[in-house]
């Protein structure tokens, strides 16, 4: 199995921005913890970041033909951009939302997740963790 994680914008300042939110763990920290969880599920994973949402949608599209699935955290885009809803669901291959927070137990700006609706599932809001947990179910609902 072959995996796309894409952190979406300002995921590239993790460790400093608002850490009593998002954590301490840097983003190479958080590559290196996804890295490490994939091969002890016996998985390959490939980690990209982007605060640009057109290159986000390039790497979504060209995941249909190059990865068994997508793991997600839009960012801020999450709220806003019906563009990587599109995408997501123009593809086949699945795709699985992720945040480090709790989207529901923040500002109502934050409640709403446009693209969720394009996810098999959606995990929020166990910091790192989130992301482990979604290679988990990426691996546990593979089609055989």
């Amino acid at each position: 199995m072959n995996l796309l994680v894409i952190h979406g914008p300002n995921l590239n300042l993790l460790g400093t921005r608002e850490p009593e939110i998002y954590g301490t763990t840097t983003l190479p920290e958080l590559n290196q913890l996804i890295d490490e969880h994939a091969v002890s599920r016996q998985v390959s994973v490939e980690c990209f970041q982007s605060n640009h949402e057109g290159e986000i949608i390039d790497r979504i599209q060209a995941a249909n033909t190059s990865h068994d699935a997508i793991i997600i955290n839009p960012g801020a885009y999450t709220h806003t951009s019906i563009a990587i809803y599109d995408a997501l669901r123009a593809i086949e291959t699945p795709a699985y939302e992720v945040h480090l927070s709790n989207i529901h137990a923040r500002g109502d700006m934050r409640k709403k997740s446009v693209t969720a609706g394009a996810c098999v599932g959606i995990i929020s809001g166990f910091g790192v963790t989130s992301y482990l947990l979604a290679i988990d179910a990426a691996v546990a609902t593979a089609a055989p």
